[in-house]
């Protein structure tokens, strides 16, 4: 069922990508990485098992951020692309910030929310930081990456650039999220099978984010001409 799930997830978030790109173009893919960033620590906080590897949720809403800077980066410079992460990077801070504020409240007899929201959004200090270091981290390192890759490909190579630093960039997220927040709690041992079969899922979803990529960049046009239509030359 899971992983039925996984697939379908796959297909509706890269698909609503696109429809993002197609209707709001620059604009909403920047919009996108904000809410995405936010979803995905939501969703961060559910473990599940798929193809018999245990994982946390938030992983497709993770990649489809890497989707959207490599397609700002391919469609309008990699300006726009920084600014996303950035601003991404500043929707995460407020989302913690405010939940956290939240959670100070005294409820009243008629609550029905607040234990809920106690164990969904009380996360420790330690595992919050790690989780927004290496979020900025690997991000910025995306943007980079792709962009240097498509200097020295001069605009070639597209499904080896974003694998490349999708996945690398990955493996860097994981690694040192899983590191930094759970050192000295669990043995070193199951920090490195969590951090690797949470990488496998997400080389798998870097897979299936390639062809979504092409789409982007040679088949789906902006309403409004913004003035940095995708380079055609590729």
């Amino acid at each position: 069922m899971n992983e039925i799930l996984l697939f379908s997830e796959i297909v509706i978030v890269f698909g609503l990508l696109l429809i993002t790109k197609r209707l709001f173009g620059r604009n909403g893919l920047i919009c996108w990485v904000a809410i995405a960033s936010i979803i995905a620590n939501i969703e961060v906080t559910k473990s599940v098992d798929i193809f018999n590897i245990s994982g946390t949720l938030g992983n497709v809403m993770f990649a489809s951020n890497f989707l959207a800077t490599d397609i700002l980066i391919e469609c309008y410079g990699k300006k726009y692309a920084r600014q996303a992460v950035f601003i991404g990077i500043f929707a995460v801070v407020v989302y913690i910030i405010n939940m956290q504020i939240s959670l100070l409240y005294v409820p009243n007899s008629i609550d029905i929310a607040n234990t809920s929201m106690c164990h969904l959004f009380n996360l420790a200090p330690r595992i919050c930081m790690a989780s927004l270091m290496m979020f900025a981290l690997s991000n910025i390192v995306d943007v980079y990456l792709f962009a240097s890759f498509k200097n020295k490909f001069s605009d070639q190579k597209l499904w080896l650039r974003s694998n490349i630093s999708t996945i690398l960039c990955n493996c860097l997220e994981n690694f040192g999220f899983v590191f930094i927040a759970f050192i000295n709690i669990y043995p070193i041992e199951d920090l490195i099978a969590i951090a690797i079969s949470t990488s496998i899922i997400e080389i798998i979803l870097s897979l299936f984010a390639t062809p979504f990529l092409y789409l982007a960049k040679y088949k789906i046009r902006n309403i409004r001409n913004e003035g940095g239509n995708c380079n055609m030359n590729n």
